[in-house]
């Protein structure tokens, strides 16, 4: 949650001439309705499987010979069925931000369902760290600045 996913993406997604998605977004305008809302009216389990099923979705148009970055939510990874057909039907990537940044980016955000009660929020944070170390690709965050996230990952050796 607030890494930088989405920002970072799509600039990668332009260095590459892929296209781009955004999970939290394309879930937002199917639903007609914010994350928020789904999360108190539905509960997580129903976002999860509209997450899923998104998440499938594009693995499918990449299948077919359409390459794409996709920015997911900060829960998706977390998954373990999303997590394995990402894996096998592309390259992840772990953002790894540093939680005081973290803390700062959400404290800016009203809109961020699971990060209103601080305690639970830096528990979620500690409890998603090891399903984000699966990732094949660690970028480590250490600026607000995308390019430099970008350029960490297009130099990784996954992209040689």
């Amino acid at each position: 949650m607030v890494a930088g996913k989405s920002t970072a993406g799509r600039h990668l997604s332009h260095r590459l001439g892929w296209s781009f998605f955004d999970t939290d977004a394309e879930i937002e305008a199917t639903e007609k309705t914010a994350i928020a809302g789904i999360f108190a009216a539905r509960g997580e389990p129903e976002f999860r499987r509209i997450e899923s099923a998104i998440i499938g979705q594009h693995v499918r148009w990449v299948e077919r010979g359409r390459p794409a970055v996709l920015a997911l939510g900060g829960g998706a990874f977390s998954q373990p069925d999303n997590r394995l057909l990402l894996q096998n039907n592309g390259i992840t990537v772990w953002l790894d931000c540093p939680f005081e940044t973290v803390r700062r980016r959400v404290a800016q955000a009203t809109h961020r369902p699971l990060a209103r009660d601080p305690e639970a929020f830096a528990a979620l944070f500690a409890e998603r760290h090891h399903h984000y170390c699966l990732a094949d690709m660690h970028i480590p965050i250490s600026s607000d600045d995308p390019e430099i996230t970008v350029a960490a990952i297009l130099a990784h050796p996954l992209f040689k």
